[in-house]
């Protein structure tokens, strides 16, 4: 039976790495230029100042987003995008002072519990800093529980990454924390990378390594 991992940091741990992680993502997007604010992120179609607007959005309510899925006819990821996108056309200073706003407060989206703001600001930080060459190391055991939350996310936040069902096959372990999950060709390497991995990103894939490396498409989400 594959592995599934529990979280071992309390819940007051885990907002205060959320809190840390949203002041110093804030302050990287006050250091960039205008061409940084709109340079490609990691996430196909999106651009830093997007991703960025994603994240400023994370207190958003349940009649906000009522009337985004209205305006993206039902469609759940179309309307995760166009809100990120309009959002976008704020100011660099409004949207990153909306992110510094936000640490210290424990408000998350409606159906979503407080790992999936950690998941967030751990992977979009990465999807922001690792095109701009911006260097982000990610808290070792915050990134394990991060990862944890993702193998095992209940239907329906799993369709947003379907990393049990893509990564069937494959035993996952971190070389850096005691970490793993499945079972089947390994695939190993720093936790972050493996995070990273999980959530549909290849940017980690040149620091994993083990029998399963070859079954991984560089041309991945």
């Amino acid at each position: 039976m594959a592995r599934s991992p529990r979280s071992r940091m309390s819940e007051d741990a885990v907002w205060a790495v959320i809190d840390h992680e949203r002041l110093s993502l804030a302050d990287l997007l006050e250091d960039l230029s205008a061409e940084e604010w709109v340079h490609p992120s990691l996430c196909s179609g999106w651009r830093v100042c997007d991703v960025a607007a994603h994240l400023a959005l994370a207190h958003t309510g349940p009649a906000r987003v009522a009337l985004g899925m209205v305006q993206a006819r039902g469609n759940f990821a179309r309307m995760i995008a166009d809100t990120a996108r309009r959002h976008a056309t704020g100011s660099q200073r409004q949207v990153t002072t909306e992110i510094r706003a936000m640490a210290g407060s424990r408000r998350r989206a409606a159906g979503v519990s407080y790992l999936e703001p950690l998941v967030d600001v751990l992977v979009h930080g990465q999807d922001i800093a690792v095109p701009l060459g911006r260097a982000r190391p990610m808290p070792v055991e915050a990134a394990a529980t991060a990862a944890t939350r993702v193998w095992t996310m209940p239907w329906p936040l799993s369709t947003a990454f379907q990393a049990r069902a893509r990564l069937s096959g494959l035993e996952l372990v971190a070389t850096d924390i005691d970490w793993s999950v499945g079972e089947g060709a390994r695939v190993e390497g720093p936790i972050e990378a493996l995070l990273l991995l999980l959530t549909g990103r290849m940017a980690g894939l040149g620091k994993l390594s083990g029998t399963g490396v070859g079954r991984l498409s560089p041309a991945g989400r």
